[in-house]
């Protein structure tokens, strides 16, 4: 269950990159599956030829960043659907993944890299067995609170600002002097900087990288941030990014609790995630859900209005029953009306 919690910890950076495109730019971005395959792929290779793992995996993020600038260009200079320019794009680097997998000092052409004996951010771990520890999950955990903090602060930022006003109104963000095109490139860069960081570590983390890595990774991310913004709402920002580390470790550990199930085999997990995301969906849309989760969190709680009561006009004809009706609305008992 531990190396399940790992595993969370770091799908939620990618899961913090779907955010930010899809909630706060509302931009329909499927480059993640590429980017993070880019992420693995870059990672693992460098890797693999001998570069310091933490260079290694600082180029695996300039990657996926590159590849959503790409997104971002092909949306804004080209006027490409945004929907139409991230699959172009994840279609072209489904093939680029392949030839940065064959940059081995060995020339072999191969789909897939392993890094058996090679040194990682998670040799020490492994050596000590602390990797699915409590260990582990404190020291990744502290890197995803690092990428939080980034995040948050970014967008209180003039730039973030300006981000969320494109997401919201481009029409209104153009009119107050935004540059919308840099707004959408830049945050496109942010978020797909994010998936490759995220790809980076998780070829580090299993050790192995292959073409097909980035998969269904967007299914995995948008269900990350739908189970967080659903338990924790989106009212508060830095309240919402939470939700979405939380989202993505309870993803997490209801795939592991799926897998256990004898019914089940890992070859289902992409059905598995299709029906989670599903049922966040309409458990979203449910009134029901909606007021038990508003009870359950304190945070989202709503003190109702107090009524607003009108002061009678005492020149008019009605006032005095304006002035009974006023008395019987606030439920004072007849009695003591009578009184």
């Amino acid at each position: 269950m531990l190396g399940a919690v790992d595993q969370g910890l770091i799908s939620a950076i990618l899961a913090i990159g779907v955010f930010l495109t899809f909630r706060i730019l509302n931009f329909a971005d499927l480059t993640v599956d590429g980017s993070f395959a880019t992420g693995t792929a870059t990672s693992t290779i460098l890797v693999f030829n001998g570069v310091p793992p933490v260079a290694a995996v600082a180029a695996g993020c300039l990657a996926g960043a590159l590849a959503g600038g790409v997104t971002g260009l092909l949306h804004t200079k080209a006027h490409i659907d945004p929907l139409l320019a991230s699959i172009l794009v994840m279609m072209a680097l489904y093939s680029i993944n392949t030839h940065i997998l064959w940059l081995g000092k060995d020339g072999i052409k191969r789909s897939s890299v392993a890094l058996l004996g090679k040194p990682t951010l998670f040799t020490w771990l492994v050596k000590h067995q602390l990797r699915g520890t409590w260990v582990s999950i404190a020291l990744i955990g502290l890197g995803v609170v690092v990428v939080l903090v980034l995040i948050n602060w970014l967008l209180k930022t003039k730039f973030g600002l300006a981000v969320m006003a494109t997401g919201d109104n481009p029409a209104m963000a153009q009119a107050s002097g935004i540059n919308t095109d840099n707004a959408k490139i830049a945050t496109l860069m942010v978020s797909n900087g994010c998936v490759g960081l995220a790809g980076s570590l998780w070829a580090q983390y299993n050790s192995a990288a292959a073409v097909g890595d980035g998969t269904g990774w967007i299914l995995i991310g948008l269900a990350s941030v739908i189970l967080g913004n659903a338990i924790f709402g989106t009212r508060y920002l830095w309240l919402a990014t939470i939700g979405v580390v939380i989202g993505a470790i309870l993803y997490r550990l209801a795939i592991f609790y799926a897998l256990k199930q004898p019914f089940f085999d890992p070859n289902d997990t992409r059905l598995m995630s299709a029906v989670l995301v599903v049922l966040a969906l309409v458990l979203t849309q449910w009134k029901g859900a909606q007021a038990l989760v508003t009870q359950l969190s304190p945070w989202r709680k709503k003190n109702a209005p107090e009524p607003m009561t009108v002061a009678p006009n005492q020149f008019s004809p009605f006032a005095e029953a304006d002035a009974a009706a006023q008395v019987v609305a606030s439920g004072v008992p007849s009695d003591v009306r009578a009184a």
